[in-house]
């Protein structure tokens, strides 16, 4: 199987890029060379933003069996990508987002829920939601129903993470001390470890997979509980976990998912939209999720080898609680 990875210098392009040569595949990536690109895979070099960006691309000769691109500004530039190569691939998968559908989705929702309206395949980038499903629209008109994939991640987790959600709860609890937990410990979460993901992406290619696919851990797969809890072990166990009631936070004036990462709070749109998929038709096609603490030691792991530099996107604020606000919630005795 031959690979064409459009990027696959930092997260999801980067799992895909590493997963792929230990299945017996040939990868090939296309970047701006702003990264250097992982060991025993051919680069080809350009920016496809600008005029002529895809030129390296349209010149060379090769062919694919399978296209992966997980693009989320303008939906012209996955446009101008599957049109490129429509006749020289065999199969495009679109590392699209959950967010693609109608606010605000119902918990349970499966691929069927209605998705959101005034996204376009030829359009500038306007807000997320209609990005990703302009991205989506652009490689159906290239490749058809038959010969796309439609991958509507949600929380990506794991190794490489440049948003920083992970990254900042674990370097929180290495700190130690006090921590503000947002409970309750049971809520319900769903993530995917990035290495699962790229693993069903190669294995939707293998078997000829086509259409829409929910793609994060089923329900029961992990808690905020299982999360916190073992990120304050792998890190040394010096945090302490205070658990505190929805109610409090919000009173303080805390956003949720953004100062506290993964955190939503239960009953709420957004919860039920984050942490309330339907993922049955991704597991019925092989998805399968390691374990919460191999997803935390792990990260912990390649963020210790880092040596403290952790990459962030220059496009995403940067999440995390400000330790002052964190100190007056805590001083007030609510945690427990």
């Amino acid at each position: 199987m031959r690979l064409l990875m459009l990027g696959g210098t930092e997260f999801v392009g980067r799992a895909v890029v590493e997963a792929a040569p230990a299945r017996g595949w040939e990868v090939t990536v296309f970047h701006r060379g702003r990264h250097e690109a992982p060991p025993g895979v051919r680069s080809l070099l350009g920016d496809r933003t600008v005029p002529g960006g895809l030129a390296a691309l349209a010149d060379d000769p090769g062919e694919w069996d399978l296209v992966v691109d997980t693009w989320s500004a303008a939906p012209r530039a996955v446009r101008d990508a599957a049109r490129l190569l429509r006749g020289r691939a065999g199969r495009y998968v679109y590392v699209s987002s959950c967010s693609v559908y109608a606010w605000a989705p119902p918990a349970g929702y499966d691929e069927d829920a209605p998705l959101v309206e005034g996204a376009s395949a030829d359009a500038e980038q306007t807000a997320y939601p209609q990005d990703k499903r302009g991205g989506e629209l652009a490689v159906l008109d290239a490749f058809g129903a038959d010969r796309s994939v439609l991958v509507r991640s949600g929380l990506i987790l794991g190794p490489y993470e440049n948003i920083g959600r992970l990254p900042w709860w674990l370097g929180r609890t290495a700190r130690g001390g006090p921590v503000l937990a947002p409970g309750p410990r049971d809520l319900p979460l769903q993530y995917v470890d990035v290495r699962d993901l790229a693993g069903w992406i190669l294995h939707a290619a293998e078997r000829e997979l086509s259409g829409p696919y929910n793609l994060v851990a089923p329900q029961g797969h992990a808690t905020m509980g299982t999360l916190l809890d073992t990120c304050a072990r792998v890190t040394g166990g010096a945090a302490e976990l205070r658990w505190t009631e929805p109610r409090v936070i919000l009173e303080a004036g805390i956003e949720p998912w953004t100062e506290l990462p993964v955190w939503v709070p239960p009953g709420s749109d957004l919860h039920d939209a984050l942490h309330r998929a339907d993922v049955s038709r991704a597991v019925g096609a092989g998805l399968v999720c390691r374990p919460v603490e191999e997803t935390v030691a792990d990260t912990w792991h390649w963020l210790r080898d880092l040596g403290g530099v952790v990459p962030q996107r220059p496009d995403r604020p940067r999440p995390g609680l400000d330790p002052q606000v964190e100190a007056k919630v805590l001083a007030s005795g609510v945690g427990a």
